[in-house]
């Protein structure tokens, strides 16, 4: 029978690994260094736990510390609690590790763990192994935040129909998620925005996701990119999990087609990997959460890897013209509301309107700017109608030049 050695003297052992304990306590499994192996018994249970490090001699042990036990201790990230364990990532490999105390890890958390199970939390988030400052990806960076009022569809000029259609795809699956399990229909998991560059394919993706208090997570495809083989893989699973914690989330990808471009033989195999990455995430996040959905933005649909327009994936798309007349004016009224006026009902919306055929939504409400900036020059609070006047001779001198440059 062992006994705790209590003596302050000097203990000399042979240090040894706990690796399992019977369930009354009364026997220790224990593991040495060299891959050797024992066990100790007693009539009273032992106050032990698996993972501990003790020192033996003489059927006498003492309790050591993690120091002392020659095995480097291994980092990973928690991906999956199975019935048979825990599923560990190492540097791109899975490791299979005992679950010995449930409900302690989450998946997502990142760990020290050994051939017994986990050690220690060392984060609630996945640290990526190139290190801090190489390729980390913090959720947060791209979550974005809304001010103390919530963006509306009211800030949101013209396009009536296309305002109906994405309202429809996107807000009813967020909101009325229950109701759409229970009639059984298949969920809506990505939506494609189509359209020319400033069209408000953003900013109508971040009033959706504030109308139905979700996240918002927008990335652009080539800023979560990394040069690190496999870590791009690694950023944008780590994106879904933390959306996935969410009770809504919409995660906005914008320039989609420079993430996931067209699979071809003379794709870079990085290019593919991030395709076939996304490809899994967005089949696999049907089973395991209906609180996520996915938008991407391009102008340049054709470029996209047709695996991700099947059915399942980015199967609806939202298609986003050059605002017509209607909408031109709407932006226009829209985009006034933030602007200090002097007299709202003078200014010429309509004849502005009539002559900017052909011009988005982002250079309309640059109008605004440029305005701004000859009032300002003039020391002036408010706008005047020869401000407007003005920018818009501004702005269309330049829209000439660039025509006629192309």
């Amino acid at each position: 029978m062992s006994e705790i050695f209590e003596s302050d003297d000097v203990f000399v052992g042979q240090v040894s690994l706990v690796t399992s304990i019977v369930e009354d306590g009364t026997r220790v499994d224990f593991r040495f260094p060299n891959g050797r192996a024992g066990f100790m018994t007693r009539d009273e249970p032992f106050e032990l736990q698996v993972g501990a490090i003790i020192l033996i001699e003489d059927n006498q042990y003492r309790l050591g510390d993690n120091s002392m036990w020659p095995e480097p201790p291994r980092i990973g990230v928690v991906r999956h609690i199975l019935d048979q364990g825990l599923l560990v990532e190492e540097g791109y490999a899975f490791h299979l590790v005992p679950n010995r105390d449930p409900g302690s890890v989450a998946v997502g958390q990142t760990v020290v763990y050994g051939d017994v199970g986990i050690r220690e939390k060392l984060a609630d988030t996945p640290i990526q192994p190139r290190g801090i400052g190489a390729s980390d990806v913090e959720p947060d960076k791209y979550l974005w935040k809304s001010g103390e009022q919530k963006l509306s569809f009211h800030d949101f000029g013209g396009y009536p129909d296309v305002v109906a259609r994405a309202r429809e795809l996107i807000e009813t699956p967020l909101n009325r998620a229950e109701e759409l399990k229970s009639i059984g229909a298949r969920p809506i998991k990505g939506v494609l925005f189509t359209g020319s560059p400033g069209t408000g394919k953003t900013h109508l993706a971040r009033i959706i996701a504030d109308q139905s208090d979700a996240a918002f997570y927008s990335i652009s495809g080539p800023e979560i990119v990394s040069k690190w083989m496999g870590d791009s893989e690694g950023n944008l699973r780590m994106l879904f999990e933390d959306a996935e914690r969410k009770e809504r989330a919409v995660v906005f990808f914008d320039e989609i087609d420079s993430l996931a471009e067209k699979r071809s033989e003379e794709s870079h195999e990085s290019s593919k990997r991030v395709v076939a990455q996304l490809l899994t995430l967005m089949d696999g996040f049907e089973t395991r959460s209906s609180n996520i959905v996915v938008i991407a933005a391009t102008n340049r649909p054709d470029d996209i890897d047709p695996a991700l327009r099947r059915p399942g994936r980015f199967d609806w798309e939202i298609d986003f013209p050059m605002p017509s007349l209607a909408d031109r004016l709407a932006i226009l009224e829209v985009s006034m509301r933030q602007i200090t006026v002097s007299d709202p009902y003078g200014m010429p919306l309509k004849d502005i309107a009539t002559r900017t055929e052909g011009w988005s939504a982002a250079r309309l409400t640059s109008l605004w700017t440029e305005s701004a900036l000859l009032a300002a020059g003039d020391g002036r609070g408010s706008l005047y109608v020869e401000d407007l006047i003005g920018a818009f001779e501004r702005l269309s001198s330049r829209q000439n030049v660039l025509k006629g440059g192309e």
